[in-house]
C-alpha cells in the first residue's frame, strides 16, 4: 500500500491538493480489503465521506487500480467498482467508466484498463471492453468498442484518429 500510495503522490506532484487527498485515502480504504469488516468499516466510511460526498469523486475503495493514477480535477468522475485500471494512467474530470444495461435487464461487465492510458476529461467509457496499453482517449470521447494498445481516439461514438506506430490494423 505505501509502495502505491507513494508512486502515486510522485505522479500528482503537479496537481492539486484535492487530487492527492483522494489518492491516500483511496489506497489506506483500499488496504483495509483484508481487516476484519468492523475494523474496515472507519476507513471505508472516512474515504466514502470525504472523497465521494464532500469532493465529489466516485471511484469505490474496491476498484482494482494499478500504482501512480494521476487525477486532474477529479470533480464529477465516477469509475464502477468492477473496472480495472493499470498502473500509471490519468483521468480528468467529469469521467465515467463503467458497466452497460442490457435490454434484458442485466449488466456487462466494466472497462479493463491497460498500463499508462490518458484519459481526457468528458470521457465515457462502458461495457465489457478493453483499452490497451499507452492508449489516449479523446476529451469528450464516448468508448464502447474495444481500444487497441498505443491508439488515440476520439469522438462519439471514438474511433481511431491514429493507430500506434507498430499497429497493423
Amino acid at each position: 500500500m505505501l509502495k502505491h500510495a507513494t508512486q502515486d503522490l510522485f505522479r500528482n506532484q503537479s496537481t492539486g491538493l484535492k487530487s492527492r487527498l483522494i489518492l491516500v485515502l483511496f489506497r489506506i480504504a483500499s488496504q483495509a480489503r483484508g481487516l476484519p469488516s468492523f475494523v474496515a468499516f472507519f476507513p471505508r466510511a472516512v474515504y466514502q465521506i470525504c472523497v465521494e460526498y464532500v469532493l465529489g469523486v466516485e471511484i469505490p475503495w474496491d476498484t482494482r487500480i494499478g500504482p501512480g493514477l494521476q487525477l486532474h480535477h477529479g470533480t464529477g468522475l465516477v469509475v464502477n467498482h468492477s473496472t480495472l485500471i493499470g498502473r500509471n494512467c490519468t483521468l480528468r474530470h467529469c469521467t465515467t467508466i463503467g458497466n452497460k444495461q442490457r435490454a434484458d435487464g442485466s449488466y456487462t461487465d466494466s472497462p479493463s484498463i491497460g498500463n499508462d492510458v490518458d484519459i481526457g476529461s468528458n470521457s465515457v467509457i462502458l461495457g465489457a471492453i478493453t483499452i490497451g496499453d499507452g492508449a489516449v482517449i479523446g476529451a469528450g470521447s464516448v468508448v464502447v468498442k474495444d481500444v487497441p494498445a498505443g491508439c488515440i481516439v476520439a469522438g462519439n461514438p471514438a474511433k481511431i484518429i491514429r493507430l500506434a506506430p507498430d499497429s497493423k490494423a
